[in-house]
């Protein structure tokens, strides 16, 4: 296992990116012998168990930072729900029906297909599949919601969706030279796994159909990203060791290694490599227990109501993104961040709060006495070789420092990550997280009681594991965010 020595790279690199993959329940399947693709991938390749993925943990939020190399303060996504406030309005690219009901479906439609990658992501920043088209080199999208590239496609709308919806099917989306998005966009012919109640082919036999088809036809282009969502649903109803999830997972694995024809052959053609986008915490069973209710925390400020406003009266504005929340004030006289602030505080599984403060971030924690005070530069050192100033309780945060050395500890890149989603967009707003066992609910949020949920802090949610196979250069950094600059290097 090396990092930074010189390497060859003329192999098709393949990323394979299973939904909430997390080391505990992955390395129970293997010992279990449920997961041979995997296990076979790990013991002929690099495994590093502890990638850190970007704040909210929301795969919209980390797909697109393992995109661009940038966290959300630099390509603008802040979440799977985010106010926006130069267009006035809640986005939501997805989290329940009954949610994206009340904010109008068609805007939420027209949100997640079109909005997200042409006009949401910041042009400042580029995506792999955009640098490596400048480089000559064709690239694959198969079933991932951030796909922005050069080459024009049109989504092709099903019959029912259109009916419920405005939306203008006729303008291009910028994706891959090769693109695949449900049965929106196909490479392969067949309707096979592409029905409305197979989530419209946004499902895991949907791409690999669809990746497998280009292996068959030697269209494999120099990188490829292949998206298995449907392991997070599972998580998400049956826990965090759900072990059928991870078995079901690794026969589409196993597919697609079959595609080369042996899988010792995929060691020799193939930079293959596996990973997750987020963990899940655990979350109780019993609604009363599990649920951060904000609607019954901050009801003496008139909230707004979704898809109706905000108008005249409205204080705050709630945006839930699962076990994290931004908490919006609309006036600052009457709602302020820290009155805000503190009455969150007095619910204990609230773990962490923070808001901008000038150039500081104040952040603080219910059950914790103080507050914490950080911005970037500084003498404090983390081990990304980030530079911060820190002043008041560290205990805050979960992070020791000894001699100028930052120790991170429960919320891994704690700093960056918070620093990110603060300075993410626009507004006058806090960033809540709740400890493992809690998430948050607004109006129509889905909750998972006795599963699991993402969108926090806690290394519960940010933890995913890495499998590399094909090449022993790997990553400077274990973070989500270093991850471009290595595919790219390895393109190159």
């Amino acid at each position: 296992m090396k990092l930074g020595r010189e390497i060859e790279t003329s192999k098709p690199i393949i990323l394979i990116i299973v939904d909430t993959l997390m080391d505990a329940p992955l390395q129970e399947a293997i010992a279990s012998g449920k997961a041979p693709a995997l296990k076979f991938l790990c013991e002929t390749g690099s495994y590093l168990p502890q990638i850190v993925a970007p704040f909210p943990t929301m795969s919209v939020n980390v797909d697109t930072t393992l995109l661009t190399g940038t966290y959300c303060n630099e390509h603008k996504i802040p979440g799977l729900v985010w106010f926006n406030k130069n267009e006035n309005r809640l986005v939501n690219y997805g989290t329940h029906y009954r949610e994206l009901w009340k904010l109008g479906l068609s805007q939420a439609i027209d949100d997640l297909l079109y909005n997200l990658n042409e006009s949401h992501i910041s042009r400042e920043v580029s995506t792999i599949h955009e640098e490596a088209e400048m480089l000559g080199k064709a690239t694959a999208s198969i079933n991932a919601l951030v796909f922005r590239g050069h080459s024009e496609h049109y989504f092709q709308l099903p019959k029912f969706l259109s009916r419920f919806t405005k939306l203008n099917t006729k303008r291009p989306v910028l994706a891959p030279r090769i693109f695949s998005y449900g049965r929106l966009s196909k490479i392969h012919p067949s309707n096979r796994n592409q029905h409305f109640w197979q989530k419209a082919g946004v499902n895991d036999a949907s791409s690999v159909q669809q990746f497998a088809h280009i292996i068959n036809t030697n269209s494999l282009p120099p990188f490829s990203i292949v998206y298995l969502p449907d392991l997070d649903q599972r998580i998400h109803k049956k826990g965090r060791m759900d072990l059928i999830g991870i078995q079901k997972s690794d026969q589409q694995i196993q597919a697609i290694l079959n595609s080369f024809g042996d899988w010792e052959s995929v060691l020799e053609e193939v930079i293959l490599i596996v990973m997750g986008d987020n963990g899940q915490a655990w979350v109780h069973e019993k609604r009363q227990q599990a649920v951060i209710d904000l609607r019954g925390i901050l009801r003496n400020f008139q909230i707004m109501r979704a898809g109706k406003g905000p108008f005249h009266g409205d204080q705050i504005v709630l945006a839930v993104n699962d076990r994290s929340a931004y908490v919006y004030s609309l006036d600052l006289e009457g709602a302020p961040l820290r009155a805000l602030a503190k009455t969150l505080y007095k619910d204990k599984r609230v773990e962490v709060i923070a808001w901008k403060d000038g150039n500081d971030i104040i952040a603080i924690s219910a059950g914790v006495e103080g507050e914490v005070r950080f911005k970037r530069g500084g003498t404090f050192m983390d081990e990304y070789g980030q530079s911060w100033f820190i002043k008041g309780n560290g205990d805050i945060l979960n992070i020791k420092m000894n001699e100028n050395q930052i120790h991170y500890g429960d919320f891994p890149d704690v700093l960056a990550r918070l620093y990110s989603s603060l300075h993410s967009h626009e507004g006058e707003f806090l960033v809540a997280s709740a400890r493992p066992g809690y998430e948050f609910a607004g109006e129509g949020s889905p909750v998972h009681l006795g599963g699991a949920g993402h969108g926090g802090l806690h290394a519960q949610d940010s933890l995913v594991p890495m499998i590399v196979t094909g090449t022993r250069f790997l990553p400077e950094h274990q973070r989500i965010v270093d991850l471009k600059k290595w595919i790219l290097t390895l393109l190159h």
